[in-house]
């Protein structure tokens, strides 16, 4: 069946977006002007509207609008209802791969241009990345920091660990979605497995736009193995927690079953063995776990029995989740005395520095395994929190949180606003005070030893952790550039990498404009425009005509909020590590409140 290119829809917050105004001023459009285009679909609370009579609206009444490329791809592609969406972005990913999809013509050309103008990758991420906001209820995505992280584990090495086979090696992800875990493969074979047809359609395209030798299949992997009797060198594994109606009735004699039959209700323990099933001796398995499978009565046998063999070799508390880490067991090989297990919630960083550690030679943060067997089988990371490091460990973040809190800027109260003279950022790019550079449209984000600036790394406050392969046109961060995403805005401190997808560079002529006085405008007028909306209209970003002294005070006002949001992050994290520590400090012992 064909996707048609109906007249495309928008929500209130699309209308908002595209004519550069909040959402309030598109419902008094709706109340005040009897001819705004009546709903054509959707619910009493989020109707949907018919782009084209939008537009013709917004043009009578001169109010001015941009539909970039993109948008307009991506509203047509909604014209599929809801229900077919993911289905219709897999057919234009087909498209731009392979040419062969069932997009009507015109829809299809509209992709194709988009494509041609901004490369097929960023054309389509861009897509992908749209469908993945409209659908945040229904479809769960791992974590970008949290895939990167999982991939590089799986590819550190094991002492006495088999050599590997010649040609790629080959990861497997049995449950791949969209292919989140399998972007960061690099020269990898990429394996995948996915339930919905329209997923695994997109982590195909996705794969082979970056250029990647894959093989996805659609099918239940618990019922209907699409790699039956294959051994890939790793696998990752993000698989859908707390499903009751995996199959336990029909699976009960199935060979994957080595370290014990699932309990119905632990389908977790089912997919750790199907992964393990699929990896060669030696290999590594990196999954993500509900927390309560660490601990829970009923997975306490398989728990034990993955212990005894030396499969499990690792439990690692993460945000939202636990990483279990696992090795298919070599034939004669020993087993481990240890397991490595580490709270990592409030600290990504110390899990690869860990996992080396125990994999060359053991590590202060394992636990010896005849001391978990003896007990309940709990692996849960706060319960081995090392009793004799927890008062170092309460020190030492209690210092981190005082050190990290930041003031507020001290500001005036006026009784009336400043009657200031005005400009946009429009009228500054045209009188040359700030020039617009954006990352190169085909620029993909992955392999390579050129430092690239990513949309983390700017929504965070750390340094450019992404990687790309030396190119003409790549885009060269300075000091004082101010740097801008869909949500966020900062004022780079250092330079020397690459611009990233996705960002915006503003360079300011520092002899007339102040970088952090524009940043801090940037930034309220994205805030503002947020609401119902990723994007808004930079250049009628409005900032008074000052001085640069002035622009000065203001540019340390705005520079100063920055530094307490950062302070706020970087504090929440650590006061809820710090009252973890206290309270089991307190209560058994190794902490004493202060006479």
């Amino acid at each position: 069946m064909a996707f048609m290119s109906h007249d495309p829809t928008l929500n209130a917050g699309d209308i908002a977006r595209l004519a550069g105004v909040g959402r309030a001023a598109v419902s008094n459009w709706r109340r005040r002007h009897d001819d705004f285009p009546p709903p054509v679909g959707g619910t009493a609370h989020q109707p949907l509207f018919s782009l084209p009579q939008v537009e013709a609206w917004l043009r009578r009444y001169g109010k001015s609008y941009q539909v970039s490329l993109g948008d307009r791809a991506w509203q047509r592609l909604k014209a599929a209802g809801d229900l077919r969406l993911g289905a219709a972005v897999a057919q234009a990913g087909a498209h731009l791969t392979t040419g062969e999809s069932n997009l009507e013509p015109e829809l299809a050309a509209l992709v194709s241009e988009f494509a041609d103008r901004h490369g097929a990758l960023t054309a389509y991420e861009f897509l992908v990345e749209r469908y993945l906001e409209a659908h945040s209820r229904q479809l769960s995505v791992t974590r970008d920091d949290i895939a990167e992280l999982m991939v590089r584990l799986v590819d550190i090495a094991p002492a006495n660990s088999p050599p590997p086979a010649a040609g790629h090696p080959e990861i497997l992800d049995p449950a791949c979605g969209v292919g989140t875990l399998l972007l960061g493969a690099g020269s990898a074979r990429v394996l995948g497995q996915e339930l919905s047809e329209a997923s695994a359609g997109i982590a195909a395209a996705r794969l082979r736009l970056r250029g990647a030798e894959a093989a996805i299949v659609t099918g239940d992997a618990m019922r209907y193995d699409g790699f039956a009797g294959q051994k890939a060198d790793a696998v990752v594994c993000d698989p859908p927690f707390n499903e009751r109606a995996w199959g336990y009735e029909e699976l009960v004699g199935d060979p994957r079953w080595e370290y014990g039959l699932p309990p119905r209700g632990e389908p977790e323990l089912a997919w750790v063995q199907h992964c393990l099933t699929h990896v060669k001796p030696g290999g590594l398995v990196a999954i993500l776990m509900p927390p309560a499978a660490a601990s829970r009565k009923a997975g306490r046998r398989i728990r034990a029995n993955l212990l005894r063999a030396g499969a499990l070799r690792a439990v690692v508390a993460l945000p939202g989740s636990d990483l279990w880490l696992l090795r298919r067991p070599a034939a004669g090989e020993r087993p481990p005395s240890d397991v490595l297990i580490l709270d990592a919630a409030a600290d990504l960083a110390v899990v690869e520095p860990a996992w080396r550690a125990y994999l060359e030679d053991g590590s202060g943060q394992s636990v010896r395994i005849i001391d978990l067997l003896a007990d309940e089988v709990d692996m849960t990371p706060a319960r081995h929190q090392r009793r004799d490091d927890l008062g170092r460990a309460f020190t030492e973040t209690r210092e981190r949180f005082l050190a990290a809190a930041a003031l507020p800027p001290d500001l005036k109260v006026l009784d009336q606003p400043l009657d200031q003279p005005v400009t946009t950022v429009g009228d500054l790019i045209k009188e040359g005070l700030v020039t617009v550079v954006q990352a190169p449209p085909r620029m993909a984000v992955g392999d390579g030893d050129v430092p690239v600036l990513t949309v983390d790394d700017v929504a965070n406050g750390t340094p450019a952790s992404g990687l790309a392969s030396l190119f003409k046109g790549l885009v060269t961060v300075r000091p004082g550039d101010v740097v801008a995403s869909y949500s966020s805005v900062r004022v780079m401190a250092e330079g020397g990498y690459a611009l990233g997808p996705h960002l915006t560079l503003y360079r300011v002529d520092a002899r007339r404009l102040d970088p952090d006085f524009l940043a801090g405008f940037l930034r309220a007028a994205g805030s503002r425009a947020s609401t119902g909306s990723s994007r808004f209209d930079v250049r009628r970003t409005r900032l008074p005509r000052l001085s640069l002294k002035e622009q000065r005070a203001y540019g340390e006002a705005f520079r100063r909020l920055a530094v307490l949001e950062d302070a706020l992050r970087e504090t929440s994290a650590l006061g809820q590590t710090l009252i973890r520590l206290g309270l089991d400090g307190l209560t058994d012992g190794h902490l004493h409140p202060q006479s």
